[in-house]
């Protein structure tokens, strides 16, 4: 009884973390947002699975090789992924043909790459991992493999469905804008990435000053 408990418990803690970790604000959500907003869903769509493709290397060298990882490693990867996350504010600020009625319902690998590279390059799952969810899925695998990956499965359940979701509400909410106001939105976006780039930057090397 106490087993099928635990089993219980991992799953939900990994539904509520997957949950949290999809909703908070942050460079990938607020990239979910703007390729919704400028692209439609399918460009969303395609940013929201990226971690669907990052993270097994992440968990690999987090939890298996990289336990002690040194701060100025951690760093670097945050000012790549500032930088990185910058250049696509500014570059979604600056689009000069921005279009409510563009026709990209699938997305494309442009989109899933740009997604992969900012989730990649960003330190927020590199700490996670080593301190939260590594511990947890290590727990569980004691248990049973199967608990194990069912930790994993209910987080990447909840944290990609939280993002999708949010991309379908930004998606269909984006016609009911006139151009004007469209423009605005999505120049605002594009000062928001900035903004979180910068942050990030600042953030990442000020933990080795």
């Amino acid at each position: 009884m106490l087993a099928w408990l635990l089993v219980v418990d991992l799953l939900l803690l990994g539904l509520a973390l997957g949950l949290a970790a999809g909703i908070s604000p942050g460079p990938l959500l607020a990239l979910v947002i703007t390729s919704s907003l400028e692209r439609g869903f399918g460009a969303g769509l395609m940013v929201a699975v990226a971690p669907l493709l990052t993270d097994a290397p992440i968990i690999l060298l987090a939890v298996l090789v990289l336990k002690d990882m040194p701060e100025p490693f951690l760093a670097g990867l945050g000012v790549i992924g500032g930088c990185f996350v910058v250049y696509l504010g500014l570059r979604t600020f600056r689009s000069d043909k921005p279009s409510i009625g563009a026709k990209t319902a699938s997305g494309d690998l442009r989109d899933l790459g740009r997604g992969a590279l900012v989730n990649f390059f960003n330190p927020q799952p590199w700490l996670l991992w080593p301190t939260v969810q590594g511990p947890l899925l290590v727990q569980g695998w004691r248990q049973s493999p199967l608990v194990g990956l069912g930790f994993v499965t209910s987080f990447y359940l909840a944290i990609v469905g939280s993002k999708v979701a949010i991309a379908a509400l930004v998606a269909r909410g984006r016609h009911n804008l006139d151009q004007r106001w469209y423009r605005r939105l999505l120049q605002s976006c594009g000062v928001l990435l900035v903004v979180l780039g910068g942050w990030l930057v600042v953030q990442s090397v000020s933990k080795v000053l």
